[in-house]
Parts: structure tokens; C-alpha cells; sequence
């Protein structure tokens, strides 16, 4: 089971991002969350939520960077 700091720095990750929109805010996000699904110990629930918000984010990054021209 992961540490309680990696839950944390997820977490803390995430409600920068969504406080300030910081993009590298979100995208640490996204990898550590990454990194948490993939670990031993995470149950399916878990895994799944860390995933989706995972998915959610990378999609929000690329909508804010895609190209209008």
C-alpha cells in the first residue's frame, strides 16, 4: 500500500491546480497518480478513481493547449 505522503502529494497536487489552474500543478498530478495506480496494494476502487481523475486532467491539459488556428 502506498505511503500516506503520496496520497497527500496527490491530493495537494490536485487542489492547486484547481485553485490557481496551474498546468505543471496538474500534470505532477497526473503522474503521481499514475504512479499510484500502478503500485501493489491499491485496491480496484481506489485504482479506478486514481485513473479517471488521472484521465480527467490529462484532458483538460490538452484542451487548454490545443490549437485554435
Amino acid at each position: 500500500m502506498p505511503s500516506s505522503e503520496l496520497w497527500a502529494g496527490a491530493l495537494s497536487l490536485l487542489l492547486i491546480h484547481h485553485e490557481t489552474g496551474c498546468p505543471h500543478s496538474a500534470l505532477n498530478a497526473v503522474r503521481l497518480l499514475e504512479r499510484l495506480c500502478e503500485m501493489d496494494g491499491v485496491d480496484a476502487e481506489t485504482r479506478n478513481l486514481c485513473e479517471r481523475a488521472s484521465a480527467r486532467l490529462s484532458r483538460q491539459q490538452e484542451t487548454r493547449h490545443a490549437c485554435t488556428a
